[in-house]
This record gives structure tokens, sequence and C-alpha cells, in this order.
């Protein structure tokens, strides 16, 4: 038992990071923290997003949230992978019915010099730190908590292009005409997530997922030179960091969406769990990687739209693939929000009942 935590009582989810045998398959959803639930309609509705993101009390309540409805089995904390942009000194606005948004985006290459140093980002984001010490607390041990940050790629696209992008053409101009500036901006941003990423273990964070979003606007040839690395990077500095300062190690988790290029390179990137987006068969991910890590996902988020007992017969489809050992189960994207709280709740039952019924026979 860690110092000062409330002791843990169903670790499924952390055994199965790790690749320890489970009684069942635990589940847990992206965004399971949501609009899809009228009660964080509710709470959100108070504030700004980034306001909401910088209170540790809202964001206990919305991590919190789906856990009072649904028998999920971790929980992620509620914040967003771009504080770490506004902590290196850019401003990032989140438009309603846009997304985020990025009033003055990196343009040209002196444009780097704006940006704090990353030294000082974790001292900026103590209310991330805050928000998990007081969800891990109010937890009171029952399942474990994930703390989350984006990849230096897709940080960088969204620095870049201001926003969202269909194409991330803008952030893709930069590594091909400005090689250099990239990896000196990727490199800002990897020495900025290591100690945020620390941070958050130091807070209480007992898992770690890192989002590459943007994976698949990046070939295997781009992905290669200037994610792949990088992703690389902060497995290994972060674990050293632990390690350096005392700390037990926590199961880090990858998940670079449309990367299925990259599947045998991101296994081998020194994370236990990769997770996968729905556009990946479980079988062939599983021949793919073989038995060294745990895979993480992965119902196309759309399948909740079907009848609760199509979502049985999809999720009975997915476990069968997936097969019973090193796995988490998981949607291959965040939750929608015009989805069904009952479907959801349909979704993480089917995976515990059937998940057990696959170890009996």
């Amino acid at each position: 038992m860690e110092e000062g935590f409330p002791e843990l009582k169903n670790d499924t989810f952390l055994r199965a990071a790790w690749g320890e045998e489970t009684d069942y398959t635990p589940v847990w959803c992206m965004r399971q923290a949501g609009r899809y639930l009228p009660e964080f309609r509710e709470t959100r509705a108070a504030q700004d997003f980034f306001s909401t993101c910088r209170s540790p009390e809202a964001c206990c309540e919305l991590t919190l949230q789906p856990l009072r409805r649904f028998p999920l089995d971790a929980a992620i904390i509620f914040s967003d992978i771009l504080v770490v942009p506004q902590a290196l000194g850019m401003e990032v606005t989140m438009v309603p019915g846009k997304g985020p948004s990025f009033p003055e985006p990196l343009r040209e290459e002196r444009d780097l010099e704006r940006l704090r140093d990353p030294a000082v980002v974790a001292s900026e984001l103590g209310y991330v730190f805050q928000a998990i010490t007081l969800t891990r607390q109010r937890l009171a041990g029952r399942v474990p908590l994930i703390g989350f940050a984006g990849a230096p790629w897709t940080l960088m696209a969204y620095m870049v292009e201001g926003g969202g992008s269909s194409t991330m053409a803008q952030a893709k101009r930069w590594l091909y005409q400005r090689p250099q500036a990239s990896h000196q901006l990727l490199r800002i941003l990897t020495d900025a997530l290591i100690p945020y990423l620390v941070g958050q273990v130091v807070a209480g964070a007992q898992a770690l997922q890192l989002f590459e979003s943007h994976a698949g606007h990046l070939g295997p040839h781009l992905f290669n030179k200037f994610a792949l690395p990088y992703i690389r990077d902060v497995a290994k500095r972060v674990k050293a960091r632990l390690q350096e300062s005392g700390l037990a190690p926590v199961p880090m988790i990858i998940f670079a969406k449309d990367g299925h290029f990259a599947l045998e390179e991101l296994a081998q990137a020194g994370y236990e769990v990769v997770g996968l987006d729905w556009t990946v068969a479980p079988k062939k991910a599983r021949e793919r990687v073989g038995k060294t890590v745990t895979l993480q996902g992965n119902l196309d988020p759309c399948a909740l739209y079907a009848s609760e007992e199509e979502i049985g017969q999809l999720v009975k489809q997915m476990l069968d693939d997936f097969g019973p050992q090193r796995y988490i189960a998981n949607l291959g994207h965040g939750l929608y929000p015009d989805m069904d709280p009952e479907h959801v709740g349909a979704f993480v039952d089917a995976v515990h009942r059937h998940s057990r019924l696959l170890r009996q026979n």
C-alpha cells in the first residue's frame, strides 16, 4: 500500500496491464467522463472548459461520475492533453462546437522562442496533480487511477495547425521543410512531458497513458522519424526518473490512433500496453505483437449505437479474438456526446459477463 492512500480493492486493470493473470477482463472507456452523461453536462455548464480543467474539485467530480453509474475497472483523470502547450505559454481556447483553438499558432521557426522553458511546465500544472491526489483519496481504493498526456507529435500538430485539421498539412509542412526546428520543438515537448508524467505518479496516478492521437496523419516514414523516437524516449525517461526517485514503477499505455502501420514498433517502444483503434483486427494485432505486451481496445465506439443485444454479440466476438489474458477491454476511440449511457453500461457488463464465461470454457 502506498503512503497516505486507501488500499486498492480492485487491481484487475493493473494486473492485466502488467501481463499477470486475471479472473475476468478489465474494462474502462476513453472519454468515460464525457458529455454523454447528463450529470457531466450539468457539472460542466457552470464554467468554460479549461477553467474546469484548472479546478481540482471539478476534475475529481467529473472523474468519479462514470464510476457511480458503471462497474468500470479503472478511472482516468479528467483533464486535457492541451494543458501542456498552455503551460509552455501558448494560449488555447475551447470553442464550443469546434474544438480547441490556438489564436497564435507556431508559424515560423522563431516562434519557438516564445515557448517557456520546459523545466517550468510541471510547476504550471500543479492543478492537475492536485486533482489526481484528491481523486485518488475519494476513489477510496475502488479502482486504479490513470494519468495521461498527449505525445510530442500530437501536441506539435495542434500547436502548428492552431487546432484540429483533416490533413495536418501545416504541421507536416514543418516536418518536410523545417526538420531541424521540428525536432527542436519535439524535444521541448518531450522535456516538458517527463516531469509532468512523473509528477502525476507522485500525485497518485497508478498508470499512465500517452495519446498519439494524430499518428494516422503520418505514414511509416514520418512516424519513424518524428513520432516513434519521442514515444520511446518518454517511456524510457519516465521509467528512469521514477526509479531514481525511489517510486514504484507504473504500467504505461501507448495509444497511437490509426498507427496500425507501426504496431510492431509500438509493441517494442517500452510500454506495457498498446492501445488499438477499431480499424485493427484483434487476432492479427495479437499475431503481430506477440505475447510480450498487453493489448487494449478496440470496439468501434459507434457500435454503442447498436441494440444492447448486438453490443453483447460484438463484445463476445471481440473477447474471443483478443483472448482471455494480456488484454484490457476498451473502445477504439473516445465515447461520443450523443451516446446512450445505458448502452455504455451494456458494453461494460458484456465484457465482465463474457470474459468470465470465456475463462470457464
